[in-house]
């Protein structure tokens, strides 16, 4: 099949960590032409090959969206771009809905006019909130912060587009995903990411609490390969999945692996007080096991050796504080600091 025979596929959050991953398994199955779109507002340039079509935009400009759709009639549309940030979500709410709902929406209307096959879209298991672990695909949503509450919706609104307009989709409801092209200057999201840094910049690894948190962290290649070709299986059409790893660890245990990952298994720690977040969070992904036939997962150790031999090779970036708080009453102290480095 020539190129310019190939249907479309447009990547939102494209230069990003998922995004990249995602958009390179798309590149190596070549059952679609490729466009990746992103702002770069949290993504870089440089985690695409040069050779794949790239747009700098934002989900939220409506009229460019409407033009782009009725340029290439995208066939299929994986919406990953997202700020992707749980816990800050209560300090930016107006930022976190124009981006995460209102600019998914966007997308969605374009998706219907077009006629598109198939929307695939890139949730989060912030929508179970607190609920007891591990939780199931049956488990109904109660989010607990902004950031949860945006994916729901965007995953109500598609369920609504299906219904209404015969627009088919595919939801994922990542967890704790980390790897390579994982942006490590961010100081709000990423506790993998920010753990590395912290380490090559001989500072002690901060802990929200007392660490006893649990969560699964899942290794990107065992992740973006099932969301890229979800579109091409039949039975993921119009469903919703959990994927991720199975082990829960604590964020101490995280800790004292990372550091036994970059050879510093000793790097002291500083608990900080605790913030307003859920527990323990890990799904259960039986349903995507069956559907995508997955076999297995990358164990924490192997996951976070990739991760730590990617990032002894690329430079930390500076820090770019987030300028868009919009409260900062009950905002952690250690949070509050990086505001202080933006003024």
């Amino acid at each position: 099949m020539s190129r310019s025979s190939k249907p479309h596929a447009l990547v939102t959050g494209a230069a990003g960590f998922l995004g990249s991953h995602v958009t390179r398994h798309l590149l190596e199955e070549g059952r679609c032409s490729v466009v990746a779109l992103d702002d770069l507002s949290g993504g870089f340039r440089e985690n695409l090959p040069e050779t794949v079509e790239f747009v700098r935009a934002s989900i939220t400009d409506a009229a460019l969206l409407q033009d782009l759709f009725q340029k290439y009639k995208f066939k299929y549309i994986y919406h990953l771009a997202a700020y992707a940030a749980e816990g800050l979500s209560h300090f930016i709410r107006r930022f976190n809905y124009t981006n995460n709902l209102i600019g998914s929406v966007n997308l969605i209307n374009e998706a219907v006019k077009v006629s598109a096959e198939c929307f695939v879209f890139t949730s989060s298991i912030a929508v179970y909130g607190s609920q007891p672990a591990p939780m199931t695909e049956q488990t109904f949503p109660q989010p607990e912060d902004p950031y949860g509450i945006a994916k729901f919706a965007v995953e109500m609104d598609l369920r609504a587009a299906h219904e209404m307009f015969g627009l088919n989709y595919v939801i994922f409801r990542p967890h704790n995903v980390y790897g390579e092209y994982q942006n490590l200057s961010d100081p709000y999201r990423n506790v993998i990411g920010i753990f590395i840094k912290q380490i090559r910049q001989n500072q002690p690894m901060t802990i929200f609490g007392d660490g006893e948190q649990q969560r699964a962290f899942s290794y990107i290649g065992d992740v973006a390969p099932a969301i890229a070709r979800s579109p091409f299986v039949d039975r993921a059409r119009n469903e919703i999945f959990n994927i991720g790893a199975d082990q829960p660890y604590t964020v101490n245990a995280l800790a004292h692996a990372v550091a036994q990952a970059l050879g510093k298994p000793n790097h002291p720690r500083q608990h900080l007080p605790a913030r307003n977040e859920v527990m323990h969070a890990y799904s259960d992904h039986s349903k995507a096991r069956c559907v995508f036939q997955l076999e297995g997962e990358t164990s924490l150790v192997n996951g976070l050796a990739r991760m730590a031999a990617w990032a002894s090779r690329v430079d930390i970036r500076p820090l770019e504080p987030f300028s868009q708080i919009e409260v900062e009453k009950c905002m952690p102290p250690s949070w509050l600091k990086y505001l202080a480095h933006a003024q």
